[in-house]
């Protein structure tokens, strides 16, 4: 920071100690005063880092990204404190700490799953019996409070194509105010073949998807019903977050823009090696299919704070589409390879992946498994109805690194999940994810998102 002039670098040490105080309207005023200084402002472990403003806008945080309405476009000014904005069923992730400090990343063992080392039970931990007492840590981001826009939202009879009513709105309501505790054993709570256990969970679900998206069968014939709206293909968003890598980027985008005709919701995370940059270019080029969004926190695995669950969640608050797809910038098309898993979808499946997995019999190990039913999805790339990830949480918000996060999203969605397999015209460039992190960050964070996967399992 030694081209910074000294009057910008006294209002950041004056911002540091507002934060300090937990002034964060002060800090706010500062960091537009600074800003308009034509510098930017990031906050570090050590204090903070000041560079050269960015031709767009940046926000302070992934929790500060405002929602004015699901895919809304931000308002003129960021709120320092960093706060959700209410009306929206993913709670703010406050647990980037957990676990941070507790002795617990022990070994772990280590198996083969969809191209990649994935990690095994925990040494010492005893399956889930040892882990079901260590606390909350497995529930940790999951809302049990009901979304009042969503719920009235279903209740207006012209909000979708099929309108579910003010009765089916109330039942999702309920629903969705009852406590939603993760499953414990070996089968897993909303699944199809499980309803009676957990009708409610099922019941938000379906009601919403078989309102407007029951049309994954697109050769099927439909008789239009007298006095209501014809129904219509889901609309679908592909989710992306950026952690760098800034060609990678430009050619996972340019695919997808060459191959679908999905829009693209990015989330840059501190503008790492200009991919933040190349981000805006693309998004410049192509507004009306590419949302960009930009914070100065940089991502937890490079030792920042924002975490991959976290990220997840605000790229699924933004979108307002009925299928969110999860994809890495790694995945490259070769093809369509969008439609396909969008029209795998229905009221009993809710994700559809590209590679699946299925775990062994000692639940400490996952194998590739697929096409067809699976326990689970790779977060490579695979499509999940919206509505069915809002029912649950969202994403898992206490994985601060995408390693085992997949799984542990894929065995608490509600209703099934299945892969497609190699029929899929997509490659993988060389996972960057996991190869260009630090082997052992990639463990205990593995690690410690594995043993909610445990729990989840049931192990034996």
């Amino acid at each position: 920071m030694s081209d910074v002039p000294p009057h910008v670098t006294e209002l950041a040490e004056r911002r540091a100690r507002a934060r300090a105080d937990r002034d964060y309207a002060g800090a706010d005023a500062l960091r537009d005063d600074i800003e308009a200084e034509g510098w930017a402002v990031r906050d570090t472990d050590d204090g903070f880092e000041l560079a050269p403003r960015p031709s767009f806008k940046v926000w302070p945080t992934v929790s500060s990204v405002p929602v004015t309405g699901a895919g809304g476009r931000p308002p003129e000014r960021s709120a320092e404190a960093g706060l959700r904005p209410e009306g929206h069923g993913i709670p703010a992730s406050t647990n980037r700490d957990t676990d941070a400090g507790t002795g617990r990343d022990a070994a772990v063992g280590t198996v083969e799953a969809g191209g990649e080392t994935r990690a095994g039970e925990p040494a010492g931990t005893g399956g889930a019996a040892a882990g079901a007492g260590r606390g909350a840590s497995a529930d940790v981001g999951r809302g049990d409070a009901p979304d009042a826009e969503r719920v009235a939202a279903a209740a207006e009879p012209g909000a979708r194509p099929e309108g579910v009513g003010q009765l089916d709105a109330e039942r999702i309501g309920e629903a969705e105010a009852a406590p939603r505790p993760r499953p414990e054993g070996a089968e897993l709570l909303g699944r199809s073949d499980d309803v009676e256990r957990a009708p409610e969970r099922m019941v938000s679900s379906q009601l919403l998807w078989d309102a407007s998206l029951a049309v994954s069968r697109v050769d099927e014939e439909v008789t239009p019903v007298e006095g209501r709206k014809p129904m219509t293909s889901p609309t679908v968003t592909v989710g992306l977050v950026v952690d760098g890598w800034p060609d990678d980027l430009r050619e996972c985008v340019r695919a997808l823009l060459t191959h679908t005709d999905a829009k693209i919701v990015a989330l840059d995370l501190g503008d790492v090696d200009g991919s933040g940059a190349v981000l805006q270019e693309l998004a410049d080029a192509d507004p009306e299919r590419i949302q960009a969004w930009h914070v100065a926190e940089t991502p937890h695995w490079r030792g920042g704070t924002a975490g991959w669950g976290e990220s997840r969640n605000k790229l699924l608050e933004l979108d307002d589409s009925d299928v969110h797809v999860v994809m890495e910038t790694s995945t490259v098309l070769d093809g369509d390879a969008i439609t396909p898993l969008v029209e795998a979808l229905s009221d009993k499946v809710s994700a559809a992946g590209w590679k699946g997995v299925d775990p062994g019999e000692d639940r400490r190990e996952w194998k590739d498994a697929g096409p067809g039913d699976v326990r689970a999805v790779l977060g490579h790339l695979f499509a999940v109805r919206r509505d069915a990830a809002l029912s649950v949480g969202g994403f898992p918000s206490g994985a601060r690194y995408y390693r085992n996060a997949d799984l542990e999203f894929s065995l608490t969605i509600p209703g099934n999940v299945v892969a497609l397999g190699d029929e899929l015209p997509v490659h993988e460039g060389r996972h960057r994810g996991y190869h260009d992190v630090d082997p052992e960050y990639r463990e205990r964070e593995s690690h410690r998102t594995y043993e909610r996967v445990l729990r989840l399992l049931g192990s034996p």
